[in-house]
């Protein structure tokens, strides 16, 4: 069988790895992206085979338009001349309308109806959608698909991407001395789903502030970001691109402050103290709040006191919660396979 995945953000290239390893010893499959940094820096570091085609629209909606007009037509060549049997995204606009301009049938993993345009573009088009049992169908049938064609697996994606194997032989960001080390990852600015916000900038110059004494790193996603976040917070904390596996950044971190987004979920899941400034409010972050994997704050004193409290109490609290609720979940790739059979 041939099997198309495209692939659009550092998560889906994490989550695809585990699929490519149980399905690509029988079947032929092809993995594309399109040119975005975060992207092809970890499927570079992954060693994970990617084409690309097209490039990431930006923040700006005619931008956005343009890309995905050009994308279209130069991936359907490709896709027209590799001929897939099925195709697997992640809410992929592109693979949407040239699997349902070409009659291939279309299997779709999400965790984000927040994500409504991306909802809107895929889901009226696809023929099964998987996702997290944390979210009802009805957050995603009133897109346009029946219920029927939704299968749940009891899991959160993280649950399938934390599990990754890393290079650790890599120079850490973090000084090497007996000092905390802090992670903070700054939101998302240019998805269609987020309103920019000025949230991140008073926590990180309040934390350095009180945390001065401690090794603090600032996990930035675009050039011109980082360049701003490195002239409003200065020398006080060491501002970095994404070059580095996150789950590798995780490891070495005391504490991490987040989003809501994925590297939330996987910081939570694998037992890392969590912060969440829920910049994009969504339901899995909103499930792991519940859990007490997350404590959600967007208060920049109320997050200091949070670190101030988490550094005092036991250190492998979290790492117990997180162990309980991750065995109570199942791959959801298992239930792909089942899918792809029928």
């Amino acid at each position: 069988m041939k099997i198309w995945i495209d692939i659009l953000t550092p998560k889906q290239v994490l989550f695809s790895e585990p699929i490519i390893e149980k399905l690509g010893p029988k079947n032929d499959i092809l993995c594309t992206s399109r040119e975005y940094n975060e992207v092809s820096k970890l499927a570079k570091i992954r060693d994970f085979d990617l084409i690309f085609v097209g490039k990431h629209g930006g923040g700006d909606k005619e931008s956005k338009l343009k890309a995905s007009i050009d994308r279209i037509e130069k991936l359907s060549k490709k896709i027209k001349k590799f001929g897939p049997d099925v195709v697997i995204s992640f809410g992929s606009p592109e693979a949407a309308r040239i699997s349902f301009g070409l009659g291939i049938k279309h299997i779709m993993f999400c965790d984000s109806p927040h994500a409504n345009a991306v909802m809107r573009l895929t889901i009226p088009l696809i023929q099964k959608l998987l996702i997290p049992y944390v979210i009802p169908k009805k957050e995603f049938s009133k897109f346009g698909i029946n219920q029927k064609d939704i299968v749940q697996y009891k899991a959160v994606d993280a649950v399938v991407t934390m599990q990754r194997k890393i290079n650790e032989n890599i120079t850490s960001p973090f000084k090497n001395n007996n000092k905390k080390n802090i992670l903070i990852r700054v939101e998302e600015e240019e998805a269609a789903y987020t309103s920019k916000s000025s949230k991140i900038i008073p926590m990180i110059k309040k934390i350095a502030k009180d945390y001065k004494d401690e090794n603090i790193v600032v996990l930035g996603r675009y050039t011109q970001q980082i360049i701003n976040l490195q002239k409003t917070v200065g020398k006080k904390v060491k501002v970095i691109k994404m070059s580095f596996d996150g789950k590798y950044l995780l490891n070495k971190s005391d504490i991490f402050i987040g989003s809501g987004g994925t590297m939330t979920a996987e910081s939570a899941l694998m037992g890392v103290p969590t912060i969440s400034y829920n910049a994009v409010p969504n339901i899995i972050e909103n499930f792991l709040v519940k859990k007490s994997l997350v404590k959600r704050e967007t208060d920049p004193n109320r997050v200091s006191n949070e670190i101030k409290r988490i550094f005092r109490r036991k250190s492998d609290q979290n790492q117990k919660r997180a162990v309980k609720v991750v065995k109570q979940m199942e791959d959801p790739i298992q239930k792909l396979e089942k899918i792809i059979k029928n």
